[in-house]
């Protein structure tokens, strides 16, 4: 490779090319660009030698936009992505063909020449003349080079593209200029590894690795002659020479490749002969990135990862840097997603529920104690498609993370943080209290977390059915879902403190604002996200310990070095026999209360049913002491209107949905494909003071457990499967027109 003499002078090679530069640049031909020489004489690049010398040396080379690689826990493929499909290989393993073949087509006098080829430029000149306009150019292997590194520079932004490419003399000098400066520091090895990296092959591959996978479905060492001649020859036109669309135009310009190197002696002229006899035999392999391919209806966990590194500050300070790393690519993304418990999620939320129903489910399980989320599921399908009822729309996540843009109401399934927040005060869970069916409260009787009262007003609420009336402790309001009970322990416990219980516990809305610190709270009437229940609940499981929900754990660049990333923060929300006590309580809802149909029967389980005002949501939330679960069914469209009375579903009729009879089954579906049937872990034992209970009439009229039937309202009514419930185990709802609360 060419070197500075001793007294740190220019070469021969560089001279004469300064020379020509300054003093001939004729149409630009120094840079190897077909200009017609007539009247070209009066061109200059910036005019004099000076000029030349203040265009900067130091080519800022940029690292090369690859692919991107997410895999689930047990290191197996989830999807790629990427704003470049490159993979970068080393020179040792792309085939001496494809060497061969580029440099006969691109740059026979490769290793003959310095950074610009004087033969090939007089060579130009003189057809161009003759041409009388632009018939051949003559920029290097290396010129070709520095001018992809510049276009790879500007990524995706039209403009500096436009800049990168644009036909100017200017541009050309300081192209030149660079390629003096590659020749000097890379050499020739070099210089051909990193163009055929670089390069553009067509069909969104970039670089000959990806381009060997993408015609031919296999590794760039491996490949043939007439393979490599013909990826060699798109490189002048990778769309009009595209084999996929035009084999007949890929097929000559192949050929020509062939010959050329038949003729500058890379290869006789039998070999030549017997490839240009080849068909082109491809083996394409089509472009495959996105979320989108994601397998299990993995995609929206898939996107979640990404939004994670967009926004996350681990990644960087600002928008740009975080965005500018994923753009770049070349990461590995090891990920919290367990395959197992992927596929039973989305076993869960699809079977139950159809893609084309008027509803959806989402689906969220996270693991107690790391905060790992294990699945991210829903009914339908991650994709642009709406005619085939797909969506990218996450129903499982906040707002911010790619989810509806406030959340939704999570109905009773609120009732346990007010029960722990009173738990924390020294409230007894033996506490009753006697009610009719609806009360009426004082708001200033409940305080925000200034001291000012919510109100000055009554609030009105009543439970679900006029026989729900008499007296409940905290167990037996906890597996019937009575809102009046629940009403009354906050007043006892304090708005304040229940707020901040469920801050503590790490439940958020969907929209990322403040909690509003309103009475009806406690029934449910925030909103906010499955994959924030999840959370809550697994505070809980995890005997009263909040984890922060983490998707990633680990990350390694494209250099095998390894990236921080987000990890789970874990603080203390209340007592360990606090969360004992509720998982005990909680026990109850799935074993005799409004959560039956969804009771697991091999391990220690607990859960809360909970559905809103007109039945436009309805929940399931519940856990093992390894791990929690999150159900949502409801209206996806941002008008909410679907109201879920007399509606099928999954193929199944509902005269009226609830928590226990449709979230309650998906919720069991998902949690025993997730777990492992040797692990169970038992809850903590606890002794659960209980108090006086007291019903003025049996309940004839719950739901919660109820499917199908149009009589399953009657005493003794079987309507799902054979099983009878006993009348008044179902409770809530809430009044006020807020959250309401269904069981």
């Amino acid at each position: 490779m060419p070197k500075k003499r001793s007294g740190g002078g220019l070469t021969t090679t560089q001279q004469a090319a300064k020379f020509l530069g300054v003093a001939a640049l004729s149409g630009a031909v120094l840079a190897g660009i077909a200009l017609p020489a007539v009247g070209a004489l009066g061109l200059a690049a910036k005019g004099t030698v000076e000029g030349f010398d203040e265009i900067p040396s130091n080519l800022k080379t940029p690292p090369l936009s690859q692919r991107i690689t997410i895999l689930d826990n047990e290191g197996g493929l989830i999807a790629t992505d990427y704003s470049r499909d490159r993979t970068v290989i080393p020179l040792k393993d792309i085939s001496p063909y494809m060497q061969d073949a580029i440099i006969a087509i691109e740059d026979s006098r490769f290793y003959e020449h310095g950074a610009v080829d004087l033969k090939g430029i007089l060579r130009a000149m003189n057809r161009n003349v003759q041409a009388g306009g632009a018939a051949q150019g003559a920029s290097t292997l290396t010129q070709q080079y520095v001018k992809n590194v510049f276009v790879e520079e500007a990524g995706d932004d039209p403009d500096k593209v436009a800049e990168a490419t644009q036909q100017t003399l200017g541009r050309k000098v300081r192209e030149l200029k660079y390629a003096i400066q590659v020749e000097e520091e890379l050499g020739k090895k070099k210089i051909l590894e990193n163009y055929l990296n670089i390069t553009f092959f067509g069909q969104q591959a970039y670089g000959v690795e990806t381009a060997s996978q993408r015609y031919f479905s296999k590794h760039a060492k491996d490949l043939k002659l007439e393979e490599a001649a013909m990826l060699a020859g798109l490189v002048q036109s990778p769309t009009r020479y595209d084999p996929v669309n035009d084999a007949e135009e890929a097929t000559k310009r192949r050929n020509i490749v062939l010959q050329r190197m038949a003729a500058v002696g890379s290869i006789s002229q039998d070999e030549a002969e017997k490839a240009i006899a080849t068909p082109l035999n491809l083996d394409v392999s089509k472009p495959n990135s996105g979320c989108i391919t994601a397998d299990s209806g993995a995609g929206f966990f898939c996107d979640y990862v990404r939004k994670t590194v967009l926004t996350d500050p681990t990644f960087g300070k600002t928008h740009e840097e975080r965005a500018k790393l994923w753009n770049l690519g070349g990461l590995t993304i090891r990920t919290t997603l367990s395959p197992r418990a992927q596929e039973a999620a989305d076993e869960a939320a699809t079977s139950k529920v159809y893609k084309d129903d008027k509803v959806a489910a989402s689906v969220v399980q996270v693991e107690p104690g790391t905060g790992k989320i294990l699945s991210m599921a829903q009914s339908r399908p991650y994709g642009l498609d709406q005619n085939k009822h797909q969506t990218m729309l996450n129903l499982g996540v906040s707002n911010k993370m790619g989810g509806s843009t406030y959340g939704f109401q999570v109905g009773s399934t609120f009732k346990p943080i007010t029960a722990a927040a009173a738990l924390e005060k020294g409230i007894s869970p033996a506490e009753s209290y006697t009610t009719d069916w609806k009360i009426s409260l004082p708001l200033n009787s409940f305080r925000d977390c200034s001291g000012a009262p919510t109100g000055s007003d009554n609030w009105d609420l009543v439970n679900e059915l006029e026989s729900e009336k008499g007296t409940w402790d905290m167990t037996s309001a906890l597996g019937k879902s009575i809102n009046t009970y629940f009403a009354k322990l906050e007043q006892k416990t304090g708005l304040c403190e229940t707020v901040e219980m469920a801050k503590k516990m790490g439940y958020e809305r969907g929209d990322g604002k403040e909690i509003e610190e309103n009475a009806s709270i406690t029934l449910g009437g925030e909103v906010s996200t499955p994959l924030s229940m999840a959370s809550v609940y697994a505070t809980f499981a995890n005997r009263g310990t909040y984890c922060s929900p983490v998707a990633i754990e680990s990350i390694t660049d494209a250099n095998g070095k390894k990236l921080g990333v987000p990890k789970t923060e874990c603080s203390r929300a209340m007592s360990e026999k606090t969360a004992d006590t509720i998982s005990q309580m909680l026990k109850g809802v799935v074993e005799d209360g409004t959560g039956t149909l969804a009771g697991l029967s091999d391990r220690d389980n607990a859960g809360k049913t909970g559905t809103t005002n007109d039945r436009l949501d309805a929940w399931f939330v519940g856990y093992t002491p390894n791990l929690s679960t999150a159900v949502w069914v409801g209206d996806d469209v941002g008008e909410k209107t679907t109201k879920m009375f007399n509606i099928t579903i999954g193929g199944q009729y509902y005269d009226k949905v609830c928590g226990g009879c449709l979230p309650g089954p998906i919720w069991k579906t998902a949690m025993t494909g997730a777990l492992n049937a040797s692990e169970t872990p038992s809850f903590q034992p606890v002794q659960v003071p209980r108090g006086k209970e007291k019903e003025e009439e049996k309940d004839t009229g719950r739901d919660e457990g109820a499917g199908g039937g149009s009589d399953n309202d009657k005493p003794g009514a079987d309507p799902i499967g054979g099983i009878t419930l006993p009348p008044g185990f179902i409770g809530g709802n809430d009044g006020r027109g807020r959250g309401g609360n269904g069981p």
